[in-house]
């Protein structure tokens, strides 16, 4: 991907949101870099420069903006538009396996050797695999830092650091500043003891309601809560179980989360954000659909609709296939009692030994390539959407598949457009 800098210099100059984690806008004379719409003086077009990713400009010597905050913004619908190794490299380090595996492990996930998935990083989007994990690592850091009272030393390594120095060093140079000042200028921790409360952005409008209808229709009891105003559910993470619970208010989802293992933040935040597609550009949906005589007016009914995602891939698929089973949790969270299993079947089978899996690290194509075989085209496909983001895949429920020779027409959305018919299916 190529930036077109006077683009992206006006949009900077308009201080416009919507672009706000889609590029990194980097000043020359104060060594700061911002997101798009920072409230500060623009700088001059000589003075600018841009960058894809927070890890490029810090590898450019950089330092993060203290007013505009450019690592708490929305991701890059990008990841989710784009299959390729760069996508499928970004969306496995947001999971912290460069944390858990290394360089090598995530080489090793995507079948390439180390030394390609750097060259191709580094042209793609600036920055190698390592400095792309330690942006994840300092922006993990920084939530810890600001919204818990856990000593620094607990903080650095559950963000991923292998020392209390290297943690040290990294927050100076990302955020100019140490621990303790950053500290002392975050808002004083909210929720109950053993949970961490963060605000999660995403770029307005956004169809909260249509997720809560989803989840309702699809809740299990025990993994699942859906009241009318929040959603709660288990998780199996990396490192140990966990429980999540988001409400939505006006501009941003608020998510309690409450972890056995502090080095599953990261993996925990990615997740949910996949789960609620909170990195969806639905400007750009909407422009699009739109205008399209069968579903323009269900988006002008409902602007900023989300395709329900995924929080775990092998998960997405046995829940479509197998029966549920359900494992009890160790530490019961109200009427979160047990983490999601399937009953004995194949397709379980399979995953557990690693013959089969289902992850952000996959490629759409391969995906469904060796999923339709085993589950069919129509499984295979609301697998690739849910799990990989996958924007234009139509998935339809059987009452509306009379409209299939539309898709062509929602072509690059029809992912979005599968979500808009079946919400109004579920509401006649």
């Amino acid at each position: 991907m190529v930036i077109d800098e006077e683009h992206a210099y006006r949009v900077c100059a308009a201080r416009d949101a919507r672009f706000d984690g889609c590029f990194i806008h980097a000043v020359r004379t104060t060594g700061i870099y911002c997101r798009p719409s920072c409230p500060a003086v623009t700088p001059k077009r000589r003075n600018s420069q841009f960058f894809l990713t927070a890890a490029a400009a810090q590898s450019a010597g950089f330092r993060a903006c203290r007013r505009c905050l450019p690592d708490a913004v929305p991701g890059s619908p990008e990841w989710n538009l784009r299959a390729d190794l760069a996508a499928r490299a970004m969306r496995l380090i947001s999971d912290g396996v460069v944390e858990r595996d290394g360089v090598t492990g995530l080489a090793s996930r995507l079948g390439y050797s180390e030394r390609h998935l750097t060259r191709v990083l580094t042209a793609e989007l600036g920055a190698g695999p390592l400095a792309l994990a330690r942006a994840h690592r300092a922006h993990a850091a920084r939530l810890l830092i600001e919204t818990t009272e856990l000593p620094f030393a607990d903080i650095a390594f559950a963000a991923g650091f292998a020392s209390v120095r290297q943690f040290n060093d990294t927050i100076r140079m990302v955020f100019a500043s140490t621990p303790s000042d950053m500290r002392g200028r975050g808002k004083a921790p909210i929720g109950t003891p053993g949970r961490i409360v963060l605000r999660l952005p995403y770029r307005p409008p956004f169809d909260a309601t249509g997720l809560l209808a989803h989840f309702r229709r699809h809740a299990l009891p025990g993994v699942e809560e859906v009241t009318t105003d929040s959603y709660a559910r288990t998780l199996s993470l990396p490192h140990g179980e966990a429980t999540v619970r988001l409400t939505f208010p006006a501009d941003h989802v608020l998510c309690s989360l409450r972890l056995a293992d502090m080095r599953d933040l990261g993996a925990a935040v990615s997740r949910v954000r996949r789960l609620l597609d909170l990195d969806a550009d639905p400007t750009s949906v909407d422009e699009f659909l739109g205008k399209d005589p069968i579903i323009g007016p269900l988006v002008r009914a409902t602007p900023g609709i989300r395709v329900p995602g995924s929080v775990d891939g092998a998960e997405t698929l046995l829940r479509l296939v197998a029966p549920f089973a359900g494992t009890p949790l160790q530490v019961p969270d109200g009427t979160l009692t047990h983490l999601y299993s399937a009953a004995d079947h194949p397709i379980a089978e399979a995953l557990a030994t690693g013959t089969l899996v289902v992850d952000v690290g996959r490629s759409i194509e391969d995906l469904t390539e060796e999923l339709t075989p085993l589950v069919g085209h129509q499984v295979a496909d609301e697998v690739a959407m849910r799990v990989l983001g996958a924007p234009d895949v139509l998935v339809l429920p059987h009452s509306l598949q009379h409209l299939a020779p539309h898709g062509p027409d929602w072509r690059p959305w029809r992912s979005y457009a599968g979500a808009h018919l079946t919400r109004k299916a579920a509401t006649s």
